[in-house]
């Protein structure tokens, strides 16, 4: 089996080494992921400039790109071989609701599903980052059913794993995306040339976090289980329009 890991967290990330370590035993596992923190890149090319491709002492290929470059780079002309699933995480902090949008862990799935190959982002979801060792063996748990359990065409999976121990899981659920508030207001600050910047303001909290969600999934210590599409047309919508059009 091979298998393509990226992130947005950057080549040097624990997340990303916990994944490469868990699915070493399954497999031929390829890394390629930025060579700093993008997180919040979404599906974001670089089309203004060249890219560079260096190895790690661990082995790990980064890149001055986004993690949608690195995936892209890799499927179309880094790899000798496709592989057989790219697996983006695991990200630190959880991707769930709006968040999806702009992530760059989902993006570097995304642009493996895009490109005809079957992709799971993984995210544990929070911010102090006490239990990869959680994650990685959810990771291997679901990357061993893919292998086991191949689907007919190409999926898009968005996971987020509570941060407890293993033992503590409650199972696996699969949600929807819930939604968020509006972000917070953005931060002023002052910066040493005394001119005024602005921080983006922190997410809001969730508004729709009822059962079925990513949100209550995760709160009720399950691993939310979210298949994404890629089809952003809004069908509904449609007549609506050509009536609009029409008048």
């Amino acid at each position: 089996m091979r298998i393509l890991i990226s992130n947005d967290d950057g080549y040097f990330a624990p997340g990303i080494a916990a994944l490469a370590q868990a699915l070493a035993a399954l497999g031929t596992v390829t890394v390629v992921a930025p060579e700093r923190d993008r997180s919040g890149a979404s599906n974001s090319l670089t089309l203004d400039r060249p890219l560079a491709v260096r190895t790690a002492a661990s082995g790990f290929r980064f890149v001055n790109g986004t993690p949608t470059d690195c995936v892209h780079l890799a499927v179309t002309g880094l790899l000798d071989e496709l592989p057989d699933i790219v697996v983006s995480g695991i990200n630190h902090g959880a991707n769930m609701g709006d968040d999806t949008i702009y992530s760059g862990t989902v993006a570097a799935a995304t642009e493996g599903y895009l490109l005809g190959i079957p992709s799971i982002a993984f995210s544990l979801a929070s911010r102090s980052g006490n239990h990869f060792d959680t994650a990685a063996r959810v990771a291997y748990d679901l990357v061993t059913r893919f292998r086991d359990y191949p689907q007919s065409v190409p999926i898009l999976l968005n996971v987020n794993i509570p941060d407890v121990p293993f033992a503590d899981l409650a199972g696996t659920e699969v949600t929807r995306l819930g939604r968020r508030h509006k972000a917070e207001p953005v931060v002023r600050a002052l910066n040493p040339r005394n001119e005024t910047v602005f921080w983006v303001g922190p997410a809001g909290e969730a508004a729709d976090a009822g059962e079925g969600t990513d949100f209550h999934a995760v709160a009720s210590h399950r691993v939310s289980i979210t298949p994404l599409q890629m089809d952003l047309t809004h069908q509904q919508q449609m007549p609506l329009v050509r009536r609009w059009l029409a008048k």
